[in-house]
């Protein structure tokens, strides 16, 4: 998910949706020392396994609906890229709406939204909207070939504000 962002010549990455941390090993890799770093993660159980492995890591438990309050919270003006592991073709349009939205409101101009689906998702009706939305907002959207050896097969989707 990380591959192609610039990560090291980031001021801010904000993550929707860290889960147990394993993505953030990877951004935690690639972004320099003076690299702001938060997540978001709504579900207590995923938080709790985040905070055990990033205990550094400002972690807030809440919507990222409310992302602009919280980077505002976490000092962050913009953020330079959003890497998310929200279901999105499990998400209502108006829920999906409202967090592309509020993606705006704190990614900078010419930032990074990088997120993924699974394949099963993207004949959902709720993953074609998605995909539709995604270019609504973003100037530059590309998918990734299948991943086939990830559980279930998913594509990643880079974004460019």
């Amino acid at each position: 998910m990380v591959a192609g962002l610039d990560l090291r010549n980031a001021r801010a990455v904000l993550e929707y949706g860290p889960g147990n941390g394993i993505v953030t090993d990877h951004i935690r890799r690639e972004i320099a020392p003076h690299t702001r770093l938060a997540a978001i993660e709504i579900n207590p159980r995923m938080a709790a396994l985040f905070k055990q492995r990033h205990p550094d890591i400002p972690l807030f438990e809440d919507t990222v609906a409310n992302a602009r309050m919280i980077c505002d919270y976490a000092g962050m003006d913009f953020v330079d890229c959003v890497v998310s592991g929200l279901p999105w073709s499990t998400f209502s349009e108006p829920l999906q709406v409202k967090v592309l939205d509020e993606t705006m409101r704190v990614l900078k101009p010419g930032g990074s939204f990088v997120t993924f689906a699974y394949i099963h998702g993207l004949a959902l009706p709720t993953g074609k909207r998605f995909a539709c939305l995604l270019h609504k907002y973003f100037h530059i959207v590309s998918k990734s070939h299948v991943i086939w050896g990830n559980v279930p097969p998913a594509l990643v989707y880079r974004c460019r504000r």
